[in-house]
């Protein structure tokens, strides 16, 4: 009888050398990607260029592009890597490291800064100067990921601490950094903000699904501390940022990342929230979007695809192999390449699936995640596969060998120095834009420790269930949107705007506005047509597509002109924006801009 290994060689030998490829790569990048993390840390980093102790630089470039400054969201998911390498046990050396970034992050988030301070907003403040001071510049800004990702690294660190029985250190020094966090994300996850690609405004995937894990890792060490009236108040919230984060997802078969912006919505972010909310013990559940789950496979299938045909570098790659991946397909910035991290992302959410699949001992194929299992098995059937059966063994081998992939294309445009840039060059695999990315190199890491079989700690996702009744995320407000504008003749107005109720910035599905009560333009929520005689003309003109939109949420939108031949005129910049009661009624008075 052959042995499998020979059958394996014997069947696909390319499979083996792909494999070899990426340990290899993964043996010689490994310790490259830590010194050059590491180096972009100051002080004593060797390209930390000036950043003060504690402080991460996300790359030593200044200029095209200038990245020598400290962001938040970068620097928390540094630490976050850098803190289960210590708290795992793969390197214990990085105690001084955790310590002095925690000594940056008490000052960081105190420094005033154009988003407001400590008790204003300056938690939403996404990036500063390395010696820890304010940037003024114009930005993008405030980014409510940041407090939730540094929030969440920190209890990390906390509850490894509390398990080694130092609460002195926990209640004096993490906790009142941790409850500011806590404390924002708390009062403002439903507000708008700018995404983590610091380009659309409006509500994200991947910051809703930070937020959520950090109020619920939050609920457990305030009542841990004794804190039980925070505790509630943050499982309160995560309650309903859990019924919100179902809000996002599209029937097309793919998480819309943001709710603003005119793009598709197709997004690393979506992947990017996958591997960072990834908990072990909640399985392949589906409404915290974990790896396995089908939506986040479908999700997945989906996102890799859109850069199938869109970068020259990815040019003949088989539908059933993987290709490079950048932000967005219609992504622009730096002529719109593949990056690093979001490769690798992609690889370490199927590493994710794998480590989840091996330990429960099955998976299950349903009619969401299909799609994406056909890609490896074109005659698979939806039901249950436990690890006995060859059907298992088959879909699992080939999620290995299609995960090993995006990171033997990393690999192969890896410069020979090991230097990770942000991006690789769509044309020919040069790497673009700024060089020694941290986020880069962290990536690496944490991918490669996916492979490995490495399991962060769990952060509470095991058993979660919707609750969303009275919720503000599910409660439906009832809008009244009035306009004043004067119109020609054959112009009608129409509204538009970020939620599912205003046709996600849609002009063809625009909702008609009625002209009754000229020159202001109105939508009634509550007209429908069983409240009107179907032979009055005059009153058919008043039903409108009923506009409900959900409860305690920012809500952008706009109004648009079209004339009889279908032109359609916008109205000026900024977007309108309301922030929605939690239940009721509610109306606006805008003026045509």
């Amino acid at each position: 009888m052959l042995s499998s290994i020979f059958l394996v060689a014997l069947l696909a030998p390319s499979v083996l050398a792909q494999s070899t490829v990426v340990d290899a790569y993964v043996s010689t990048e490994s310790p490259i990607a830590k010194a050059s993390m590491l180096a972009n840390i100051g002080s004593s980093g060797s390209k930390s260029s000036g950043a003060l102790s504690g402080i991460v630089i996300a790359s030593p470039s200044t200029v095209n592009p200038d990245y020598l400054y400290t962001w938040t969201r970068d620097s928390a998911l540094t630490f976050q890597t850098i803190i289960e390498q210590f708290t795992l046990g793969i390197d214990t050396t990085l105690r001084g490291e955790i310590d002095n970034y925690v000594g940056a992050q008490a000052i960081v988030q105190r420094i005033s800064n154009p988003s407001g301070d400590i008790t204003t907003g300056g938690l939403g403040e996404p990036k500063f100067y390395v010696n820890e001071t304010a940037f003024t510049g114009s930005w993008g800004r405030p980014q409510r990921d940041g407090p939730a990702l540094r929030s969440t690294a920190l209890i990390t660190w906390a509850n490894y601490l509390l398990s080694e029985g130092n609460m002195t250190y926990v209640t004096n020094t993490l906790w009142p950094i941790i409850e500011t966090d806590l404390n924002y994300v708390a009062s403002d996850w439903n507000q708008s903000t700018y995404d983590l690609w610091e380009e659309v405004y409006s509500s994200s995937f991947f910051t809703t699904a930070v937020q959520h894990r950090s109020l619920r890792q939050g609920t457990t060490l305030a009542q841990a501390l004794g804190d039980i009236s925070l505790a509630s108040n943050y499982e309160t919230q995560a309650d309903h940022l859990l019924c919100f984060l179902q809000s996002y997802w599209n029937s097309a078969g793919y998480m819309t990342a943001n709710t603003g912006g005119g793009r598709s919505g197709i997004d690393s972010n979506s992947v990017l929230a996958s591997i960072h909310t990834f908990d072990l013990t909640a399985g392949c559940d589906a409404i915290t979007f974990q790896p396995c789950s089908d939506i986040a496979l479908l999700n997945l299938f989906t996102y890799v695809n859109a850069f199938r045909n869109i970068y020259e570098i990815n040019s003949g790659i088989p539908a059933n192999e993987a290709v490079l991946t950048g932000r967005y397909p219609e992504d622009v910035y730096m002529g719109g390449n593949p990056w690093y991290l979001t490769t690798l992302a992609v690889a370490e959410q199927l590493y994710d699936s794998l480590i989840v699949w091996n330990s429960q001992g099955s998976l299950d194929v349903t009619n969401i995640s299909l799609p994406f299992f056909k890609l490896f098995e074109s005659s698979i059937a939806v039901g249950t596969y436990s690890s006995s059966s060859n059907e298992f063994r088959t879909l699992t081998t080939a999620v290995k060998t299609f995960s090993d992939g995006f990171v033997a294309l990393v690999a192969k445009y890896t410069p020979p120095s090991g230097g990770l840039a942000e991006q690789i060059s769509k044309n020919n695999g040069a790497p673009v834009s700024a060089v020694d990315l941290t986020w880069s190199y962290a990536s690496v890491l944490t991918a490669f420790d996916a492979r490995g079989g490495v399991v962060p700690a769990s952060w509470g996702a095991q058993g979660l269930s919707l609750t969303c009744a009275g919720s503000p995320a599910s409660q439906t407000v009832s809008v009244t949107f009035n306009v004043d504008v004067t119109t020609t003749e054959g112009q009608n107005v129409y509204l538009t705007g970020s939620a599912d109720a205003l046709k996600d910035w849609s002009t063809d599905n625009a909702i008609l506005l009625s002209s009754a009560n000229y020159p202001t333009w109105s939508g009634k929520s509550e007209f429908t047509p069983k409240s009107v005689p179907l032979y009055s003309l005059f009153a058919f003109f008043l039903v409108l597509v009923t506009v409900t939109v959900p409860g305690s949420t920012d809500v952008q939108y706009k109004y648009i002109q079209k004339d009889g031949s279908g032109t359609v005129t916008w109205e000026s910049d900024p977007n309108m924006e309301i922030t929605t009661p939690a239940d009721g009624t509610y109306a606006t008075n805008d003026t045509w801009r």
